[in-house]
């Protein structure tokens, strides 16, 4: 037995028709769509009054604690740099969470923009082949006697036989003969 061949007793047998064992991964899994559905969440919540107003409240009682409190318990004394940091910190998470809600509410447009022109699409063909049928039909109708055309047609006739009858019942003038000559 060659090197090789003992290499290849060794090694296990990979197959095809199994799937691989899965790997050890170094970073957490995470769902993206949780992740996805918690930024718009809190993108929303960024974009109310009412976190304007909690930050307003939370803000002015961050400094009043800080002015007011005894020495002792002020935790962030006036320039307010921890205040800062913290507002600092907030608002780099803020911006992202915004941008990728935004991005998910830019893919959601695209896919009902692009659902949107299928139905366009779909509605014109329908309109397009609704046209030909009716156009078929008047070609067709214009071969086939209306009710219209047949009550003219009728009518005629009745005039027809009308005038046929008067003029059987009492002849014209010219063809009368005289009582006066049979006499």
């Amino acid at each position: 037995m060659g090197t090789d061949e003992r290499e290849r007793d060794t090694r296990p047998r990979i197959r095809l028709d199994q799937p691989r064992p899965a790997r050890r991964k170094l970073l957490p899994d995470y769902d993206p769509e949780a992740f996805g559905r918690l930024s718009e969440r809190i993108a929303r919540f960024l974009g109310t009054g009412r976190f304007i107003v909690w930050m307003t409240v939370l803000i002015i009682a961050w400094v009043a604690w800080n002015i007011f409190a005894p020495s002792s318990l002020r935790f962030d004394t006036y320039p307010f740099i921890f205040l800062t940091l913290m507002l600092s910190l907030q608002a780099s998470y803020a911006a992202p969470l915004i941008l990728l809600a935004q991005n998910r509410q830019d893919d959601r447009d695209r896919v009902n923009l692009e659902q949107d022109r299928k139905q366009n699409e779909r509605s014109i063909a329908d309109t397009e082949y609704l046209s030909r049928e009716v156009a078929a039909l008047r070609i067709g109708l214009g071969e086939v006697a209306t009710r219209d055309w047949i009550r003219s047609e009728l009518q005629d006739l009745l005039k027809e036989l009308e005038e046929q009858q008067r003029t059987a019942v009492f002849p014209a003038d010219s063809e009368r003969r005289r009582d006066v000559d049979d006499r």
